[in-house]
């Protein structure tokens, strides 16, 4: 135990000196007129690169990526192997997680998150 506390007093102690080091000799910031301007491979650039950011693509994306996870975490139901309890209780649970999601996915298209149009 005395190892562990130990341990993690010596990881918390390198942190503190790392991140004072870092702010101490970190990089100045710059701010000339090449900063703020995009990159375009030496071309004068096209047009704006400060374009407005869709808020309904970012939860749009979001959404999707919250319910590609839940798909994932049922991938171990295949490997689920055991007594006859364990059994019915995997499908059990099987079933909540998909009601579960199934009520999600509801709430989102009557929440109307789920239509995209350009």
């Amino acid at each position: 135990m005395e190892k562990v506390v130990l341990s993690v007093l010596v990881a918390c102690l390198l942190g503190v000196v790392l991140l004072a080091v870092g702010l101490f000799l970190g990089v100045s910031f710059y701010s000339g007129r090449e900063k703020p301007s995009p990159f375009e491979c030496g071309f004068d650039p096209i047009g704006s690169s400060r374009v407005p950011f869709s808020l309904r693509f970012f939860l749009l994306a979001v959404i999707f990526v919250v319910f590609d996870v839940e798909i994932v975490l049922l991938f171990p139901v295949v490997m689920v192997v055991g007594g006859s309890w364990m059994w019915v209780m995997g499908y059990v649970a099987l079933f909540i997680f998909l009601v579960l999601l199934l009520v999600g996915v509801v709430h989102e298209w009557r929440e109307g998150s789920l239509e995209w149009e350009m």
